[in-house]
């Protein structure tokens, strides 16, 4: 059985000390297992207060972190290092096993051509490079594929794979998320089985980031695929609601969301737990 799971952006903008906490009691609240936690880029965070904060409610923390633009990969591969590399104490400091997020390439940073041979070869370095830390400290990373209105480097699964494969490491994974896979994968069932085991991570987002189940996401080919390859990892929420304003610029909900937060995620939860029993029958 997959793990119900949503971000701290169902309550918080991003992270604080007493926003955190407050993400937390609501997670455990709404009836969800996990909580993803974004990582300031900063990565100013008491992990294990929060360790401690996630054990009181009886939920399970994970990491992901977007890099910054001074930290674009393909630019700045000495700064990305050191920022996934440090990410990764955090998350050992937590006693996770994962890293995930947009790990490739700062949102929204463009050079206006398709990213080069050169820089994906930088990129391919500097993932082997983090993945062996990473091992270190039996953690793996996987990261977030978006969509080409927010990056050039990588937008699809089959990019993220390539990548993989080029290493030759078991501890890189895919983390997807439904919202752009709606704009960039020709389906939803076959980049999850392409992905396999390697998936490791699932944002599920409906295609206007509302409420799941009233938009274009094709639910069940997703979650046919998903039971197929008896995905077990987290299915982490990740809908936004305009009752929180410090959301509305960064993620462009320039109209009134239809649902509170509140409601948005019971709502949601309650529809990957249909899917989950429709599909994970046996």
């Amino acid at each position: 059985m997959p793990i119900f799971g949503t971000t701290i952006l169902s309550f918080i903008p991003g992270w604080s000390p007493e926003g955190g906490l407050y993400a937390i009691g609501k997670t455990a609240e709404y009836g969800f297992d996990m909580l993803e936690i974004i990582l300031p880029a900063s990565l100013n965070i008491d992990t294990k207060t929060v360790k401690k904060q996630l054990d009181n409610y009886g939920i399970v923390g994970r990491c992901t972190l977007n890099l910054p633009a001074n930290c674009h990969l393909p630019v700045y591969p000495e700064k990305a290092t050191a920022i996934m590399k440090a990410a990764i104490d955090k998350v050992a400091e937590m006693d996770g096993d994962f890293l995930g997020g947009v790990l490739h390439s700062a949102i929204g940073q463009f050079t206006g051509q398709p990213c080069t041979n050169a820089e994906r070869l930088i990129v391919q370095q500097i993932f082997a490079e983090v993945a062996a830390y990473a091992r270190e400290r039996n953690i793996t990373i996987a990261p977030e594929p978006i969509n080409r209105y927010e990056s050039y480097v990588f937008t699809a699964a089959e990019e993220v794979l390539e990548m993989i494969d080029s290493i030759g490491t078991d501890n890189i994974g895919v983390h997807l998320d439904t919202f752009h896979m709606n704009i960039e994968e020709p389906n939803f069932y076959n980049p999850i089985i392409n992905a396999g085991n390697r998936l490791k991570h699932l944002h599920i987002t409906e295609s206007d980031r509302g409420m799941l189940g009233e938009g274009n996401v094709h639910w069940d080919d997703l979650f046919r695929g998903l039971a197929e390859i008896n995905y077990q990892g987290p299915l982490v929420l990740e809908n936004f609601s305009s009752e929180i304003k410090e959301l509305v610029g960064p993620t462009s909900l320039w109209r009134p969301s239809k649902y509170n937060s509140e409601d948005l995620a019971k709502g949601s939860l309650a529809y990957m737990k249909k899917m989950v029993d429709k599909w994970y029958k046996n």
